[in-house]
């Protein structure tokens, strides 16, 4: 049966573009629907209806697909690298259907990674309202200190904004280093990072074990898993 639906939730769906680059795409006038271009927000369309972006057909899916990859250190989190670089993209098992990370980790930075083409639940797990929480594992210089722990635990003020509250604890420490698990709901670019420097103990390697529900486990760097129902739901949950 056709269902009805904005047209940016629609382009969503099917895993073209988040919602947000779904609404650049059509004020561009880049999508057409039964043959005529549509610029209007919000225009409600059927999933009967035909629908192309820059000539492309726009084919929804009847079920979406969610990846777990442990995204290895010296990998793009994007789907394509103008630097030449090694990506996510290039990880993904041949015979996939196109999936796209959510939100990202940095070059240097390893850990739990979700890929989906569900852009509307990826729109909303990367939306700051949401506040998804994402545990890292720091290996820092020095042994932490407790006015350096509480500086972390009750939020600092960075260049451009102010970090919230974040949980810590001390897995290990001795004169040379500690590791540490910290928990934060925010993801600014390199945001731990920079906030160990700014309390004088740089980060050596940092790994995201836990995007939410979704935890790292033993799954090996550059492997892939499903994403289980349980997780699904709590994800869905999340962005409700």
């Amino acid at each position: 049966m056709a269902e009805r639906m904005r047209l940016q939730k629609l382009l969503a769906h099917a895993g073209v573009a988040s919602r947000r680059a779904a609404e650049d795409l059509i004020i561009r006038g880049k999508v057409r629907v039964n043959g005529k271009i549509v610029r209007q927000l919000g225009t409600s369309v059927s999933t009967d209806d035909r629908v192309d972006v820059s000539g492309a057909p726009v084919i929804l899916k009847s079920e979406p697909t969610y990846i777990v990859m442990h995204k290895p250190v010296n990998v793009v989190t994007t789907m394509r690298d103008p630097q030449g670089r090694r990506t996510v993209a290039q990880l993904v098992p041949k015979g996939l259907p196109r999936v796209v990370p959510v939100g990202r980790l940095d070059y240097d930075t390893s850990g739990v990674l979700l890929l989906t083409n569900d852009g509307e639940l990826a729109h909303t797990l990367t939306h700051p309202r949401f506040g998804v929480e994402k545990t890292y594992r720091a290996i820092v210089r020095g042994r932490l200190d407790p006015v350096a722990v509480r500086q972390l635990q009750n939020g600092m003020r960075l260049e451009e904004f102010r970090t919230g509250s974040a949980r810590l604890r001390i897995v290990a420490t001795n004169r040379d280093a500690s590791v540490v698990d910290i928990t934060i709901h925010e993801g600014k670019n390199r945001q731990v990072r920079r906030m160990f420097e700014a309390v004088g103990h740089p980060v050596v390697q940092l790994s995201r074990l836990r995007f939410g529900p979704l935890k790292l486990g033993d799954l090996p760097p550059g492997h892939f898993r499903e994403v289980t129902a349980r997780e699904l739901a709590q994800l869905q949950k999340l962005s409700q």
